[in-house]
């Protein structure tokens, strides 16, 4: 996807809501990023002594005072709770009212890459008593075990919560899940299938399962003594990533539509394309030839230059693969800028939430953009040579921000980029 516009609709953000580390809400989440706080720590969801990497990105979140009854938080698995409820803070901050509208007009895509994880761990651990049966008993499971079986339970909770009777969707493709939920909902909306789209996405990985598996092929760090400092993008001494949850979620408008009802403009999506490498299930190729291609083709589809770009906000894993096949992508796809813009990582602050940090990012871009500063990248303090574009380590950075490229790298070979530009600005 991505490529010449259908049409000369042009997309907005008008809402957004974002639960992440270090904060529940948009403003927490921007005051730890732009004061270049980490919000990663050892693990306390369960006792980390017997795995390899043993610190994570946790969210104090109590669902019940966010507003969820007890019967909605029995039936959803954390990962649902997290998306219903940024979800619903992203239409009321878009100030839409949803029950004048006609409903066939909103639809919802979210975006997850590994669904219900905790439920299916906590349910797993009932009926098979600990572990101890290789049969496990079914009178055991929780009534609602069907719907933490498959993700499109997300798509339907929050459709449900926000009254949308369009166009739904779960997208599913790895860690760039975030950003193509939100460039695909972004098609949706330029081609007329609907007015309204409410889209982002939501893990919540932090179980024994994942750890396990990410243990196991070396991917996340081992750096337990500091966990504040332990997610390390761009570093000489990175190691592996933090593991982390969370959600954010954006409404998406016509731009006139918008203007109209004089909505608050947060940015356009201007560009989007997404890749995939047909190499390997976590091997990255070095040149970055598949993400470099995305990113010009989403730079062709937003009609800009590379000289354009004011803010690129990285992937920025925290694995040296990742990092290096990610500069040698910039390099390749925006020559000579490359070695000027601005480049940071917020997982260095709040972690890798796997499928739902590329909308965080997204949300991240468009606050930047809001703002007129750039995020740094925390912990960067040992330069590697292989890293050597503006990383913008430790400190934020004011910088006028019209244009900003965010990317994604996924498991399974998925690359994506979206370009954000800002708007001319409405009163609220």
């Amino acid at each position: 996807m991505g490529g010449a516009r259908v049409s000369g609709r042009r997309v907005v953000i008008t809402g957004m809501e974002v639960i992440a580390p270090g904060g529940v809400g948009m403003k927490e989440f921007w005051s730890l990023i732009s004061e270049g706080r980490t919000a990663t720590r050892s693990i306390t969801f369960f006792d980390p002594a017997p795995f390899r990497s043993k610190v994570a990105a946790e969210i104090d979140f109590d669902p019940h005072a966010r507003g969820l009854t007890p019967q909605e938080v029995r039936r959803m698995d954390r990962a649902a709770q997290l998306a219903v409820v940024a979800a619903r803070g992203a239409v009321a901050d878009s100030g839409l009212d949803m029950e004048a509208g006609d409903p066939a007009q909103v639809g919802v895509t979210v975006g997850s890459a590994v669904g219900a994880t905790m439920g299916l761990d906590t349910e797993y651990r009932v009926v098979s008593d600990g572990g101890r049966l290789d049969l496990v008993d079914h009178r055991y499971a929780a009534p609602h075990l069907y719907s933490h079986l498959v993700p499109s339970s997300f798509t339907a909770e929050v459709a449900w919560a926000v009254g949308a009777e369009g166009p739904s969707t779960v997208v599913s493709t790895g860690c760039t899940s975030g950003i193509d939920s939100i460039g695909y909902a972004a098609e949706l909306v330029r081609e007329g299938s609907a007015q309204v789209m409410v889209a982002g996405s939501s893990d919540a990985p932090i179980s024994p399962i994942t750890m396990a598996c990410f243990d196991a092929i070396k991917a996340t760090t081992p750096r337990a003594d500091d966990p504040a400092s332990a997610s390390r993008p761009f570093d000489g001494t990175r190691n592996g990533f933090v593991l982390g949850e969370g959600t954010a979620f954006v409404v998406l408008e016509e731009l006139e539509a918008a203007r109209k009802r004089g909505a608050h403009l947060y940015a356009e999506v201007a560009g989007y394309a997404t890749r995939s490498n047909a190499y390997h299930m976590t091997g990255l190729r070095p040149d970055g030839a598949e993400m470099a291609e995305a990113i010009k083709v989403a730079l062709g589809e937003a009609r800009m230059e590379p000289d354009a770009l004011d803010y690129i906000n990285a992937h920025g894993s925290g694995t040296k693969q990742n990092d290096r096949h990610e500069t040698a992508a910039f390099k390749r796809a925006l020559g000579r800028r490359a070695l000027s813009v601005p480049i940071s990582s917020i997982k260095s602050m709040v972690g890798h939430s796997l499928g739902a940090i590329g909308s965080i990012e997204i949300a991240a871009s468009a606050l930047a953009m809001e703002y007129q500063v750039v995020p740094p990248t925390a912990n960067l303090h040992t330069r590697d040579p292989e890293c050597d574009l503006d990383y913008v380590p430790l400190v934020a950075r004011e910088v006028a921000v019209d244009a900003v490229l965010s990317v994604g790298s996924g498991f399974g070979g998925f690359q994506s980029a979206m370009v954000l530009a800002r708007p001319e600005r409405s009163v609220r």
